[in-house]
């Protein structure tokens, strides 16, 4: 018996700050039939709401350092406001769905990052998925919102990165469905020129890859998705593909990813 298709779909950049953007992108996932997951971000709420209360935010290389008072802004935005408003769009467009953060039920188990040269602080990276858990949620049609926060069994509440929380997601659910993997943010896939959004390279293979970085055409921060990317397809996710807020449509331009 053929495997049915989950759909792991990860919103983030720019388009989850355009209310126009965002509105029709969730239009758009609420009309994918079949299983489906989404997870999103929301860095920049999280810095606006940190001035407001008077916290400093930290970054290094691009990447933020999650102290306490970060991570009570990052639980609060990302666990909290971001993630019900999604919820409640969905819902108002007939999407069911529920609202999810890695601690609900144990969903995603982290570990603090050990620290090298840098301390990011409250910051985890992925040990398990309860696939059982969120897998209880799809086979009654309900999709899954998973905000960037995952939690430690011993109760820590972490800061985790949502391109591998969506790529952790869709490894762990190979067992039980075809996975596809779609990453939707800001540019229409991976550019060639990153001032020209008409340059989508289509198809990028680890080869392609490799020499895209060696020519510095591949922005820093577009690496991590990437490495994201590869991993999941070498971990037996069936499909990977990048673009923008209309990737969901299925005949616009966009990045396939391939071995």
């Amino acid at each position: 018996m053929e495997k049915q298709v989950l759909k792991i779909v990860k919103v983030g950049g720019k388009l989850i700050e355009k209310e126009e953007d965002m509105k029709a992108f969730l239009s758009d996932f609420s009309a994918l039939k079949g299983p489906k997951i989404l997870i999103h971000g929301g860095g920049k709420m999280a810095t606006e709401m940190s001035e407001k209360l008077g916290y400093k935010t930290n970054m290094v290389d691009g990447r933020r350092i999650t102290d306490a008072n970060a991570m009570q802004v990052i639980t609060m935005v990302y666990a909290g406001l971001i993630n019900k408003q999604i919820v409640a769009k969905l819902q108002s467009l007939g999407s069911n769905s529920v609202g999810l953060c890695g601690a609900d039920g144990n969903a995603i188990i982290s570990k603090k990052r050990e620290v090298k040269e840098i301390d990011y602080g409250f910051v985890g990276d992925i040990e398990n998925i309860n696939t059982s858990f969120i897998n209880s949620f799809l086979k009654q049609g309900i999709a899954p919102i998973f905000s960037a926060v995952s939690s430690s069994l011993d109760g820590q509440l972490f800061n985790t990165n949502a391109d591998s929380i969506a790529a952790e997601l869709a490894i762990a659910f190979s067992e039980m469905y075809n996975t596809e993997l779609l990453f939707c943010f800001e540019k229409p896939g991976v550019l060639k020129d990153s001032a020209d959004d008409a340059s989508v390279i289509q198809v990028l293979s680890k080869q392609n890859y490799e020499e895209l970085l060696e020519e510095k055409i591949v922005s820093e921060g577009m690496l991590p998705k990437l490495l994201n990317c590869f991993y999941a397809l070498e971990n037996k996710v069936s499909n990977v593909l990048l673009g923008g807020k209309d990737l969901l449509q299925n005949d616009t331009l966009h990045t396939k990813i391939t071995k």
